[in-house]
């Protein structure tokens, strides 16, 4: 019986292993938000690291968390160094490319919960009156990533803190 045990228990992990193993090599989370605020004024608060706290959605998991801002306050080489709890871990985030009104681009570097380097895109498109701000991180996908992936469905887990971002960042956008 205990000889069975271990077949059936060796034969489910190496299906998982072989699973995790065809999964892809990259994947993207992407979520959207149409803002009645125009570009430049978008772009100007997505480009500001420091305006980061007020719309993110990792502020409200870990008020304790800290920030520590390096280089120009906004704009390629702006930099925010973070240290929070569990939910929000260790890394930084810095700007590698700003192209007004439309896109900005940040290299987010993760030390913890796991080591990560990851690209996040915010696109900003004019929509008759507003603008569609979409927030996109592609990712590369280390085997070990793979196998976390079969478990927790990061699209839903990082898309959702996207969704409240976005979210956050409309209200903040549309005032005054």
């Amino acid at each position: 019986m205990i000889k069975i045990s271990l077949i059936i228990l060796a034969v489910a992990i190496l299906t998982v292993l072989a699973y995790a193993a065809s999964k892809p090599d990259a994947y993207t989370v992407t979520r959207s938000e149409r803002i009645n605020a125009p570009e430049d004024k978008l772009h100007a608060i997505i480009n500001t690291p420091r305006e980061f706290e007020k719309w993110s959605p990792y502020s409200p998991k870990d008020p304790q968390m800290t920030n520590t801002y390096s280089g120009p306050a906004s704009g390629v080489g702006a930099r925010n160094d973070f240290v929070g709890n569990s939910q929000v871990g260790q890394g930084s985030v810095e700007i590698i490319r700003s192209t007004a009104p439309s896109e900005v681009a940040m290299r987010l570097t993760m030390i913890k919960p796991f080591a990560a380097q990851n690209e996040v895109v915010y696109s900003l498109k004019p929509q008759a009156g507003s603008t569609e701000v979409t927030w996109a991180m592609h990712t590369k996908q280390p085997y070990f990533a793979k196998v976390i992936g079969v478990f927790i469905n990061m699209d839903k887990m990082i898309g959702g803190d996207f969704a409240v971002g976005l979210s956050k960042l409309k209200v903040l956008a549309e005032k005054a």
